[in-house]
């Protein structure tokens, strides 16, 4: 293989990759967008997420089904586990944070630390279920193998790059979902509200809008945006472990934070941004590195833009 055309490979992965870290850190970003929360239970939500989906395809044994077929499973999968996520971060939300609401951020912070703990532990749990596909239960801890519901044939025929149709449906899902958000808050009365709470949640209370419902409602939206992405990452890494949480979680967060916290556009193009890194630095230089390089970027930006790439600087009234 030459080396642009090494170079190509590793772009098409990392921009598929990207892809399912901006639609997680759209759940950060817009959480944080609303009411100034560092959700660190929210890659752990996506982590649960993945597990429903291989539960979900053991419980049907997806893998049997005829080709036609398994393209539902799929869509059963994301609908599921977009629910499951969606109503489980709301859940955190409504049981961890309301009432922390008036308490100080640290507070906050801390309450959502621990929730990313119990996540993860239930992470554990799930993984020592007795079925075939989280291998008997015998070694909970253990990453899971995720069977390849979608074909892994070259899209480009004999072509050195390889354009299999899992990069094709990580677009698939993940484009319109991202459209559909910025419609929904730039276009709907309900992002309406949701921007109003943003910029003042006591003036959009006075104004009749029902401050706790819209940040309730904003948890479930970016639960189900990590739900997608479960279901997304599981089909094209094919591997999931109760620690994956952190890891994509930590992705996550650094794409939001270096696209501009609460930017929405600012999430996607950090997690690209992140995305390829990744996969420049697995190529070129090593491993084992790839995260010192990330957050090195991350550091020099911030340094010289702490907004971030698309984020807007405001002052704090004091």
């Amino acid at each position: 293989m030459q080396d642009s055309e090494v170079f190509l490979q590793q772009l098409i992965t990392g921009l598929s990759n990207g892809m399912i870290i901006a639609l997680i850190a759209l759940g950060y970003t817009m959480v944080y967008g609303i009411i100034e929360l560092i959700n660190f239970a929210h890659g752990d939500v996506f982590m649960l997420g993945a597990f429903l989906a291989l539960t979900l395809l053991g419980m049907f044994g997806m893998e049997a089904w005829p080709q036609h077929w398994q393209l539902a499973g799929v869509v059963l999968m994301l609908v599921s586990c977009a629910a499951f996520c969606g109503t489980l971060n709301w859940s955190l939300d409504r049981l961890a944070y309301r009432p922390l609401r008036r308490a100080s951020k640290l507070s906050l912070l801390v309450s959502a630390i621990g929730c990313s703990f119990i996540c993860t532990n239930l992470g554990l749990f799930w993984g020592g279920m007795p079925m075939d596909v989280f291998a008997g239960g015998v070694a909970a801890a253990a990453p899971k193998d995720f069977p390849q519901l979608v074909p892994q044939y070259n899209l480009l025929g004999e072509s050195a790059v390889r354009v299999v149709p899992a990069d094709i449906a990580v677009l698939v899902v993940t484009i319109p979902l991202m459209i559909a958000l910025v419609y929904l808050v730039k276009r709907t009365r309900l992002g309406r509200a949701m921007r109003a709470v943003a910029q003042d949640s006591t003036a959009a209370a006075l104004m009749g809008i029902p401050v706790d419902r819209v940040i309730g409602v904003t948890f479930f939206i970016g639960g189900a945006l990590g739900g997608f992405a479960s279901v997304v990452y599981a089909l094209y890494n094919n591997t999931i472990g109760f620690q994956m949480g952190y890891r994509a979680g930590m992705d996550a967060f650094t794409a939001a934070v270096l696209g501009g916290i609460g930017s929405l556009p600012g999430a996607v193009l950090g997690g690209l941004t992140i995305g390829c890194v990744r996969a420049m630095s697995d190529q070129y230089v090593e491993t084992r590195w790839t995260n010192t390089i990330v957050f090195g970027i991350l550091v020099l930006i911030l340094i010289f833009r702490p907004s971030g790439l698309l984020g807007s600087t405001r002052r704090e009234k004091v």
